[in-house]
């Protein structure tokens, strides 16, 4: 059912132009050149191009076009939108190549252009691999010299490769999209049909990733481009165009001028220090935090691993677990408590639901008089007492008292 979902997903999810807007010709040194009435194309005698034809692992060959700039010292691998192709979009690469002082490869997808197969998402995670081989080998690029860049469905063969390079120089997400799904619909999971899951694929991406989005995006919502800048591990500053839709983000004056900003900060960042911060990274050992920390306390936090109570009592930190499950929940060296304690017999009761410090929750005292000085609820599985007192320390006595009398 699922594979079978997916293939109509597919086939909503790929347009490409028909017919193309372009054709391939063979000159009489043997080399590839473009021909087409329908779009500005280069001409036959520019050296600064190279028209290539390569081969995907799925039996693809897929039409690529590769701009030199003799001044670049990053490479730009662009993955373009759904409606288009390369014929239509030569035109921006040449201004793309010389205002950002870059070389580019861009290529078309399988079933796009002159690119043989059908598109599908397997398909262009295919296309990207065998390109970016190609640049490895042909023109030398190495992964910390690149830049990969993704507009709308181009972000899902981007963000598939850039959660593969550990060492890339930075991504563009160019109304990007969190899935394929969620384009058509606001779901909050992640189902196994779904298509280009980016949603889980940003969280894996370790160098910075520049999100471009319109905030009038009539295909791909404003929202979708905010989680995934949220969700980067590393991200740079956004670029929200006030206005912009889902095809004009180019006409903008913000948009070529944040890109070249974004583009000559990775130039500085040299692969020395790129290498030094993913060193001293994975040397740090591997904490789980919450969010809910981040914005309650602005403190990190550590996560209970209890399967029993795996989702109480996760937003506070220095916890030290001195009593076995179900008790865990109760945090005894927390002295920064913050959010509610959520027990399962008592929340919502006047029973020790709220924390009492002022800057989180507002309350200055359990609201239930006979909660102090052990909780007096037969329900309650603290078996003791979970005032805001016992919290911060004091009343050790009273507190000792009550479990044993719990």
């Amino acid at each position: 059912m699922g594979c079978m979902v997916s293939q109509l997903a597919a086939k909503f999810a790929f347009f490409p132009p028909s017919p193309p807007t372009y054709h391939l010709k063979k000159r009489d040194d043997g080399k590839l050149t473009v021909v087409s009435t329908a779009a500005p194309i280069p001409h036959a005698d520019d050296t600064s191009l190279d028209v290539l034809l390569v081969d995907t692992k799925r039996g693809n060959k897929i039409v690529a076009f590769y701009l030199r700039n003799p001044y670049a010292r990053l490479t730009l691998l662009y993955s373009h939108g759904n409606a288009a192709d390369l014929g239509q979009l030569y035109d921006l690469f040449v201004q793309l190549k010389v205002n950002l002082r870059v070389n580019l490869m861009g290529y078309d997808y399988s079933g796009y252009g002159a690119s043989t197969g059908k598109p599908s998402e397997s398909s262009t995670y295919a296309d990207i691999e065998a390109i970016y081989e190609c640049l490895e080998t042909e023109y030398g690029v190495s992964q910390e010299d690149l830049i990969l860049y993704g507009q709308s469905v181009g972000s899902g063969p981007t963000l598939h490769l850039a959660s593969k390079l550990p060492r890339l120089r930075g991504v563009v997400l160019h109304s990007g999209i969190l899935s394929g799904l969620r384009v058509l619909c606001h779901v909050k999971f992640t189902f196994c049909f779904d298509i280009y899951k980016n949603i889980n694929k940003v969280k894996k991406v370790k160098c910075p990733v520049l999100v471009i989005h319109g905030t009038e995006d009539e295909v791909v919502n404003w929202l979708h481009g905010n989680g995934l800048w949220k969700m980067a591990k590393e991200s740079y500053e956004p670029l929200w165009i006030k206005g912009g839709g889902h095809c004009n983000l180019e006409l903008y004056p913000d948009y070529i001028r944040h890109l070249c900003k974004f583009i000559q900060e990775m130039e500085n960042m040299t692969t020395e220090k790129r290498l030094k911060k993913i060193r001293q990274s994975a040397k740090e050992p591997k904490s789980n935090t919450c969010s809910t920390c981040r914005t309650c306390c602005r403190m990190k936090c550590c996560r209970v691993k209890c399967p029993d109570c795996s989702n109480c009592c996760s937003d506070c930190m220095n916890v030290s677990w001195s009593i076995n499950c179900p008790e865990c929940c109760w945090r005894p060296s927390c002295m920064k408590g913050c959010c509610l304690l959520k027990f399962p017999s008592c929340l919502g009761s006047s029973c020790c639901t709220k924390c009492s410090w002022p800057s989180c929750c507002g309350v200055t005292k359990c609201s239930l008089p006979s909660c102090y000085p052990k909780c007096s609820r037969p329900s309650c599985s603290c078996k003791s007492c979970f005032c805001w007192q016992c919290c911060v320390g004091k009343h050790s006595d009273a507190r000792t008292n009550g479990k044993q009398n719990g």
